[in-house]
């Protein structure tokens, strides 16, 4: 005869240990989904000093902006020192064609022969008075206006560098000392070859 009774028999303590387990494991799993964040919440890579790092592509504009901007200082400098230069050599010519107008050039040399050479022919059989002024007169008055013709243009090169803004120091002084050669030669020509200074000898 089986007497029954109501205890229930105590679970194995294996099998409670696993059911531990399996919740344990559950409940991990649980919070390793719940600790996965959206790809829109990832933060942003931050740089040595603690700020966030520049996508490669600003990177590469920044440096892009870097180059046009220092391709166009190197330009702008190279039209400057050219412009530079160009004034230099301009002062440097206005001084020399006024030195050229005080002390007489090649050019007014030939004229002068010329006119010379010229007026003996007219002369020959002519007055004392015809041959002084076919002679000396005319060759004196070509070489004078040759002579006025560099003095024009050294004043005009020197005004021309003076009137531009921004010029060094010694290009302006330059180009001052041509414009000073060039109107007092102008003022010397003029003066020979209106007769102003010397009058043409006078046949007796």
């Amino acid at each position: 005869m089986t007497i029954k009774t109501d205890e229930t028999p105590a679970p194995d303590e294996t099998t409670e240990k696993t059911q531990k387990a399996e919740r344990a494991g559950k409940g991990t799993e649980g919070a390793a989904v719940e600790s996965v964040e959206p790809a829109d919440a990832v933060e942003p890579v931050k740089s040595a000093q603690g700020e966030p790092a520049e996508p490669d592509g600003a990177e590469e504009l920044d440096e892009f902006d870097e180059d046009e901007d220092g391709t166009e200082a190197r330009q702008a400098s190279a039209e400057v020192s050219a412009d530079g230069v160009g004034a230099a050599a301009a002062a440097v010519v206005s001084a020399g064609l006024g030195v050229a107008a005080l002390t007489g050039t090649w050019v007014g040399k030939v004229v002068s022969e010329r006119e010379t050479l010229v007026g003996q022919i007219k002369a020959q059989g002519g007055t004392a008075a015809q041959q002084i002024n076919e002679i000396y007169a005319d060759a004196w008055h070509s070489t004078a206006l040759v002579n006025g013709v560099f003095a024009f243009l050294a004043l005009v090169v020197a005004v021309l560098v003076l009137v531009r803004p921004q010029r060094p120091a010694w290009v302006r002084a330059v180009a001052l000392a041509g414009a000073v050669l060039g109107a007092v030669g102008l003022f010397l020509s003029a003066g020979m070859y209106f007769d102003l200074f010397l009058n043409l000898p006078t046949a007796p």
